[in-house]
Formats: C-alpha cells, structure tokens, sequence
C-alpha cells in the first residue's frame, strides 16, 4: 500500500509596525493592529475559508478516505480570534470530520529550539494546550518552525513524548536515501521522521502558475501520473507546504483550487495510493532506516539551512539580544511582557532581515513587507530598546516589592 500525507503549515505572524526611534519610551504598541487585521481578513477571504470549505467538500464526497493535515501557528491562533473568527469555526469544522490530524509547533512560530531549550519546550506545551482546547486532540507529531531540524531537537520533541516530527528531505542529509521512506532518528529516540518531498511539494507550491515551467499547466491527471511514476518500493509522498499556497500565494485564477478538487478523486481513479495522516503514517509502516542529522536543516531556499533568519550580522545580533532577555522576562511575571515577547520571536522578523540574493533573491523579496532587509532591522530594534526599558523598570519594580 502506498500512501500520499498531505500537512499543511499555517501562519500569520504579528507584524511590526513602523516602530521609529522617537517611539522608544513613548509608546509601547510595537504591532500593526490595521495592518495584521487587513492581512488577515484579506488571506481568510482568498484562502482560508475558501480552502476550508473545499476541504471538507471533498471529505465528505469521499466519505472520509481524504485526510489532511495541519499545523497552525499560535500566532495565526491569536489572529483567527481577534479578527477572523469564522475561520477558527471552519477548522473546527473540519477536527470535527475526524479526517483531519492536528500538529503541534512553537507557539510563536520561533526559532527557539535554537537558542533556549526550556522556551522552546515552554512554547511548545502552550501550543499542545491550545490545539486541545479548540480541536479536542492531544498531538502526537510536531512540525518545527520552517521544518528545523538536527539530531538535537529530535531528542528535546522525544523527551516530550511525541512520536514523529516534519522535517525537509534535504539531499544533502540523504545521500543516497529517499524521501519516500519512514526514517528513525540516529539518537536512540522512539521518533519516527518523515521527509517531505520537496520536488512534488513544491510543484504545486511554488511552480504551479509559472508559465515558463516545462510541467505548466498542472492538471489532476499529469500530477497523478507523477505520483505512479515513484519506483520501487517507496510508500509514502510527504506533501507539505503552506496553506496559503491554496488562493494566497497561487491565485484563484491560476486554477489552484480546481486542481485541489480533482486531484483526490483523480488519485482514487488512477493509482493505488491512499491518503494518510502523520500519525497514520507512523502506525502503518515501518522505518527502513535510521538517519543522522547532526547539522540543522530547514526547508528554505537551495542550501535548505538556517540562512533565510540567521545567514548575516544583523539576524544575530537581533536574534542574540533578543534571547538575552530570556531569564528577566521570566522573572518579570508580566503577562503583556511576556506576550510582546513571545510575538517578537516570530521568525519572519528574521526572515525579513535576510540581505541574500542570486537564486532565491525573488522569494525573499516577495514576502518582505519592507523596502529593504535593513528597514526591518532597524524597527524591530527600535521595538526590542523600547522592550529592554520596560522590562528593565518591571523587574526593579518587582524587587523593590520583595
């Protein structure tokens, strides 16, 4: 039996607004509200609602043999129940098919696993809770932040009693390997890995409206004969890619969700593959291998590396001082302190720093809201001086009462 699991990430991240110098010990409102409340509104009209909506179609009109998967950022979480409410019930919705597995990830979407092991189990227990909360399940696989990954956080995600984890089928950490494949980890865990197969993932997330690609246009029927051309004995497809690959990021009028609404059936009709969750994944097979991933990996650009958020000066130095706070935040007990803090580790603020060019210049330009890497930098530092003084008068006050 050979099996096709399609997870899909979605996030929003809270963005900055422009945080000016004169700002610093003024005001404290570090966030675009207008802004993240457009951005939202305007992705839950073109993706998430209409996504959802096909999603559950197509559940129902195959009784229940197509299975999804999600994780959902904390952020995108926060987002859904200050400006878009609907669309936390669709997906309420669709937990409530029992086709549809939800993942666990940093309640932040940060890069704390790099940094803090104790945030980043924190972050992750946070967002365990709030899945359990609203879709009634206990998680047993995590997706890291941009699928990061290293033999490291493999043991912290065993440690926590989680079974499998999400993380890029770099080529460089397989060798000869196939992504195709349920992999052990090389640590002595339990964790079970699964390799998304980025050729196949990213033919519909990222080439399916480029008119210049050899495979355009995409049909059911073309992407089904793909599928049934993997050879051997390879059983699983690990398709993951973000949500708003679905309306936001391939528009409607690209024909994206009528590819969506044909490709189960398709696959149905003409192969023999059948569609699993992760967790359905870890029960049905059998790992072929163990695979070691001493140096960390993501699913970003050509070298699949930690380069996008942390490839220049600026990313580090924004990124150290950022977690140098770390012990006087916990010790402030100061909730809005706490949360500003938690925001401010999103990694697209990183991402938005990230000054790299050539082959993967474009894809960085595109999602930047900034006229340039530098811009980000210097707002979000302007926020993280104004932070430092608040948190610095939190704590006096907090020992003056001891």
């Amino acid at each position: 039996m050979r099996s096709i699991c399609f997870y899909f990430q979605v996030h929003q991240p809270f963005r900055l607004r422009h945080y000016r110098f004169l700002d610093i010990g003024n005001r404290h409102d570090y966030f675009d509200d207008a802004k993240n409340r457009s951005i939202m509104r305007k992705v839950a009209y073109k993706c998430y609602l209409p996504a959802n909506k096909l999603m559950l179609e197509l559940i129902q009109q195959h009784q229940g043999k197509f299975k999804i998967s999600y994780s959902i950022s904390g952020t995108a979480l926060d987002q859904f129940e200050a400006y878009a409410p609907e669309v936390l019930q669709s997906f309420i919705g669709l937990a409530e098919t029992g086709c549809v597995e939800f993942l666990s990830e940093t309640y932040s979407h940060s890069l704390a696993a790099l940094k803090s092991e104790e945030e980043f189990k924190c972050q992750t227990l946070a967002h365990r809770k709030k899945i359990k909360r609203y879709f009634n399940q206990e998680p047993r696989v995590f997706r890291n932040t941009e699928l990061i990954y290293n033999n490291q956080i493999g043991k912290v995600i065993d440690d926590l009693g989680y079974e499998g984890i999400l993380t890029e089928g770099a080529d460089h950490i397989l060798d000869w390997k196939r992504p195709n494949f349920l992999y052990a980890s090389n640590d002595k865990t339990r964790l079970k890995i699964l390799l998304k197969n980025y050729k196949l993932s990213d033919d519909i997330a990222f080439r399916f409206s480029d008119k210049n690609w050899p495979g355009w246009p995409l049909t059911a029927d073309k992407y089904v004969h793909w599928l049934n051309s993997v050879i051997g004995d390879q059983y699983v497809i690990n398709l993951f890619m973000d949500y708003e690959t679905f309306g936001e990021h391939q528009w409607e009028s690209t024909g994206i969700f009528n590819f969506l609404k044909a490709l189960p059936g398709t696959v149905f009709d003409r192969s023999s593959y059948l569609f699993l969750t992760p967790s359905e994944v870890i029960d049905q097979y059998q790992v072929v291998d163990k695979i070691d991933i001493p140096n960390t990996i993501s699913w970003a650009d050509m070298e699949r590396d930690l380069s996008a958020w942390l490839g220049n000066n600026i990313q580090w130095d924004a990124f150290n001082q950022l977690y140098e706070l770390e012990k006087l935040v916990k010790k402030s007990k100061d909730l809005s302190l706490k949360r500003d803090w938690k925001y401010l580790q999103t990694s697209d603020h990183f991402y938005y720093m990230c000054t790299k060019w050539f082959v993967d210049g474009d894809v960085h330009n595109y999602f930047n809201p900034y006229n340039q890497p530098y811009d980000a930098f210097i707002y979000f530092m302007n926020a993280l001086t104004d932070f430092k003084q608040r948190l610095k008068a939190a704590v006096e006050v907090k020992e003056k009462m001891v």
